[in-house]
């Protein structure tokens, strides 16, 4: 069954930045594209702005997400992922990005996509205090309780992690 598109107001804040669109039919983001050229050298980051803004109706979210492609190709993370743009915000959408390819500079030029935006609905909540929580499978493993840890913990699953501080003198 295919929904009608959500209408989502959009304002260009320079006037020759491309809309964010969809690539492909059935993508699930729409390419957001910088309006400043940049350069990050390995371990930079930086602010880009898309030139656009964006006022979506009570209700809603957008998430900014990263390009897998710029991941995979130059080593291209964003440092909020994915960045939420409110219903009640109405400044330009920018997006964080850093270059985590450690010795290779990557370059934006003006109009280069950048990341992809999500719009979702989401759910108000109303949180109900209680002393305590009821049972579940997983209880109360926690983050990370589900295995894979081994070769930090010398055992299977739980709940322990290396420091920051004991990763960098292992290395």
């Amino acid at each position: 069954m295919s929904r009608l598109p959500l209408d989502v107001q959009i304002r260009r804040l320079d006037p020759e930045v491309p809309l964010p669109e969809y690539a492909q039919p059935g993508d699930a983001g729409a390419d957001l594209r910088t309006t400043e050229a940049a350069e990050l050298a390995p371990g930079e980051r930086v602010v880009l702005p898309t030139g656009v803004s964006i006022a979506l109706p009570e209700g809603y979210a957008a998430f900014v997400h990263p390009r897998s492609g710029l991941a995979a190709r130059c080593g291209v993370a964003l440092v909020n992922a994915p960045g939420t743009v409110d219903a009640g915000y109405r400044g330009e959408i920018k997006v964080i990005v850093v270059n985590l390819d450690p010795r290779d500079s990557v370059r934006f030029e003006r109009f280069d996509r950048i990341a992809q935006l999500v719009v979702q609905q989401v759910e108000k909540v109303r949180f109900r205090e209680v002393a305590e929580l009821p049972g579940s499978v997983r209880a109360e493993g926690g983050f990370g309780s589900t295995g894979g840890h081994s070769a930090v913990s010398g055992r299977e699953g739980g709940n322990r992690y290396a420091s920051v501080v004991s990763d960098r003198e292992g290395q």
